[in-house]
């Protein structure tokens, strides 16, 4: 059964699940929280020098262009390289099945007898799903390689999630210099914000409480900017 047929079924008997398959969502969330923390690291880190407020607004929007940039590539690289591999052994498990039917008829009858299926029941079902070859690809490929051939994410989805995603968490920290501000509170205040909605939000789709996915990332983020913005100042005052 498809995963738009198993939703289906799902929302007949009063309930449905939530997407866990997609790509988009992981590249999406690691991209937001990762341009959100690190610019307001670099930014922190920056800061804790004798700069001036324009060197860090430079600063902030060079390393959300680097970052952004960065991430995409990576990312797309990443889901290609996967999705490459997944239809290599697509293809190795197609021409098994027009090589060896009989073999891959057995396999696919022991495994259903394996999960407790009656032999002669399971001999029977297996004969009739391998008549379809598009069927029986699908079926071969969710239970030896574990992934449907018909939902295989997309490089192109997830380097676009993680450029989109990064761009935006690493605004958030420059956005006040750009406003007009000339100290590092109001960046680390709307960063620390940013961090805190993130995390609210995430929870969303995870089986944590709202407050604590803010709260967990406030922090993360918070000791990073504090760690950097005091190497900031030690570099310079060593270097001064």
């Amino acid at each position: 059964m498809s995963a738009t047929a198993t939703q289906g079924v799902a929302e007949v008997h009063g309930h449905t699940h939530r997407d866990v398959n997609g790509g988009w969502l992981r590249p999406a969330v690691f991209g937001a929280m990762d341009g959100l923390v690190s610019n307001l690291a670099l930014i922190t880190g920056v800061a804790g020098g004798s700069v001036s407020a324009q060197t860090i607004a430079i600063t902030g929007l060079a390393g959300l262009a680097a970052g952004a940039f960065s991430m995409a590539a990576g990312e797309y690289t990443s889901v290609a390289s996967q999705r490459e591999l997944v239809l290599a052994e697509l293809d190795v498990e197609r021409l098994e099945l027009h090589r060896n039917p009989k073999e891959e008829l057995q396999e696919l009858t022991d495994l259903y007898v394996s999960r407790g299926v009656d032999p002669q029941l399971a001999a029977r079902v297996a004969a009739q799903l391998m008549k379809d070859p598009d069927q029986a690809l699908e079926i071969h490929a969710r239970e030896e390689l574990g992934v449907d051939p018909s939902d295989l994410p997309s490089p192109t989805v997830a380097a676009l999630s993680s450029f989109g995603s990064f761009a935006l968490g690493a605004l958030l920290p420059v956005l006040p210099y750009l406003l007009g501000a000339t100290s590092l509170w109001p960046a680390v205040l709307l960063a620390l914000a940013g961090l805190f909605v993130c995390g609210a939000v995430v929870s969303r789709v995870t089986t944590r409480t709202w407050w604590y996915g803010g709260l967990r990332q406030l922090v993360l983020g918070g000791a990073a900017a504090a760690v950097t913005y005091g190497l900031g100042s030690l570099f310079d005052a060593a270097i001064g």
